[in-house]
């Protein structure tokens, strides 16, 4: 499959771009960037050809991965799925609704595959862990933690300048990774309370279709010496208390399996479970906690 770039930031540059020039069933097909000279940065160290209209890298491609901010991605997400074009979105698939919507309604019209890259639904032991989980009843409670530190003085992160992330802080960026891994288990959810916390620390309590309750405590300005990078999930239930285990691939390994999982979704025609409709439902659940925390 032939697959096109969309995006030249760190997030592109550190997972998206090595991801496709190394996996064996693709062929990385070139970059488009709204900086002309990124893109060309970025697509030099891979050989791959630098498309200064986005149109003609949509002509020549099978697919896109797309790397933009979010409100950027969904307004390219529904061009490319109109171009008849395979997407491999990142979360959050957009920051409303209609946005959201507007993409999953263009996959649907296109006939197109789509898979969204929530980071931890990707690494094997987790999948695994969470397959597991999901065959169990009986759940009473869950707890859902991320305790970063990226807008923290002295944290160094590359992501600290984005300027979504600054606006829209923890609940959007690393709460889609909490969810991605709450409802597979616990079944769909209604955002019960939201508080906002310090800086953009933000609570959440959500009530699951299997009757348990969540609480997710979210934050991207955790002092450093506090921060702990990820998620932590804790299960409660008739079957005891379970821990989801460690992430030990890095984030670009588990791109390479998203890639895959695109790939096989093209294939067989098979709506894989992280598509964009799954990313509508995420970013319909953050708009109803950020409605509630102000």
């Amino acid at each position: 499959m032939r697959i096109g770039l969309l995006g030249t930031g760190p997030w592109a540059q550190r997972v998206h771009a090595p991801a496709l020039a190394s996996h064996p069933e693709v062929e990385f097909a070139g970059v488009w960037g709204r900086r002309p000279s990124a893109a060309a940065e970025l697509a030099q160290p891979y050989g791959v050809p630098v498309f200064e209209d986005v149109d003609e890298l949509l002509a020549s491609v099978d697919a896109v991965s797309i790397a933009l901010p979010p409100a950027v991605q969904a307004e390219y997400a529904v061009r490319a799925a109109e171009a008849g074009k395979h997407l491999l979105l990142d979360k959050p698939v957009a920051l409303t609704v209609d946005q959201a919507r507007a993409v999953v309604e263009a996959t649907e019209r296109a006939e197109v595959a789509s898979v969204v890259f929530f980071t931890l639904r990707y690494h094997p032991d987790i999948a695994a862990w969470l397959t597991e989980q999901g065959a169990r009843d009986g759940w009473f409670t869950a707890r859902a933690e991320w305790f970063g530190s990226v807008f923290a003085p002295g944290s160094g992160s590359p992501y600290a300048d984005s300027p979504w992330r600054r606006e829209k802080g923890a609940l959007w960026d690393v709460g889609p990774h909490a969810l991605s891994v709450l409802l597979p288990v616990l079944g769909d959810g209604e955002v019960v309370s939201a508080s906002a916390g310090p800086l953009d620390a933000v609570h959440l309590v959500i009530r699951h279709a299997s009757g348990a309750l969540s609480n997710l405590t979210l934050s991207l300005t955790m002092p450093v010496a506090g921060a702990v990078e990820g998620v932590v999930l804790e299960l409660r239930g008739e079957a005891g208390r379970f821990l989801m285990p460690e992430r030990h691939e890095s984030p670009q390994e588990a791109y390479a399996r998203s890639v895959s999982a695109l790939l096989r979704s093209a294939a067989d025609g098979t709506a894989h479970p992280c598509d964009a409709a799954f990313g509508l439902r995420v970013v319909e659940l953050l708009a109803d906690a950020e409605r509630l925390a102000s």
